[in-house]
């Protein structure tokens, strides 16, 4: 689903991966039992576009609200951006 060319940018850090990298940090994050996607769902897609919100538990207890953008070339995903909001735990 990844385009050769793949770039993902996160906007909190800044921190940009290529495909290799980012499939390499994938792998990681979903063998952790404590890496939670919750309540994806996809706002919006179509040929050239894709927008889905998640919430997201971490390893480290933090949660996020996730927005993620990729944009779309030859039926693949070649760049994605994200951007994220932390949650303030429930007390």
């Amino acid at each position: 689903m990844l385009h050769d060319d793949f770039t993902v940018i996160f906007h909190k850090s800044g921190n940009s991966f290529d495909k290799e990298q980012w499939s390499s940090m994938v792998t990681g994050m979903m063998a952790n039992e404590k890496f939670v996607q919750e309540s994806s769902r996809l706002v919006y897609e179509n040929d050239e576009i894709l927008v889905d919100h998640s919430f997201i538990s971490y390893p480290n207890n933090s949660r996020e609200a996730v927005m993620l953008v990729a944009m779309i070339k030859d039926n693949k995903i070649i760049k994605m951006e994200t951007g994220a909001t932390t949650l303030d735990k429930k007390k």
